[in-house]
């Protein structure tokens, strides 16, 4: 029992149960810091590993679809691997440095371009931050056209043409 006529097992009991109401993200981080009796135990732990790791694609047409599908979630476009896969095939197949200099848009000087054979204007519309802005860029050319595509058909898991 300690001085002042409580168990410290009460107090810390009260104290855990007063943080958890006030918030669990309070209970959670002061939790640890009871019944620390030296000052290096106040320090703030290292974050998770889970919250602090990148995720690492491979720089192949597998990596940049996976990486296009995680930028598109976080700005809510819809897609699938296999609409996007889809497309690519028919579009450049697979060669993200594609440009098609013969159709229509190449005759008005503004050749389609990339994995997904998007026209400057159409890229810069439906860029997608956080991505580069070059349209010769996997991830970006990919994320910038599925953002058109949901746009104007819904996602592109709707497209099974030229678009």
């Amino acid at each position: 029992m300690s001085a002042n006529g409580q168990n410290r097992h009460a107090r810390t009991s009260r104290l855990a149960r007063k943080l958890a109401v006030a918030g669990t993200g309070a209970a959670v981080l002061a939790l640890p810091l009871i019944g620390a009796t030296s000052a290096s135990a106040a320090t703030p732990a290292a974050a998770p590993a889970a919250a602090t790791a990148t995720t690492t694609y491979s720089n192949t047409l597998d990596g940049w679809i996976r990486e296009s599908l995680d930028v598109m979630a976080q700005h809510g476009i819809p897609g699938t691997y296999e609409g996007i896969h889809r497309n690519i095939m028919r579009e450049s197949s697979g060669n993200p440095l594609a440009i098609n200099n013969w159709d229509i848009n190449a005759v008005n000087g503004t050749p389609s371009k990339g994995l997904l054979q998007v026209i400057d204007p159409t890229f810069q519309a439906y860029h997608v931050p956080g991505t580069s802005w070059d349209p010769y860029d996997p991830v970006a050319n990919i994320t910038a056209a599925c953002n058109y595509a949901a746009d104007r058909y819904g996602s592109i898991d709707n497209v099974f043409g030229a678009y």
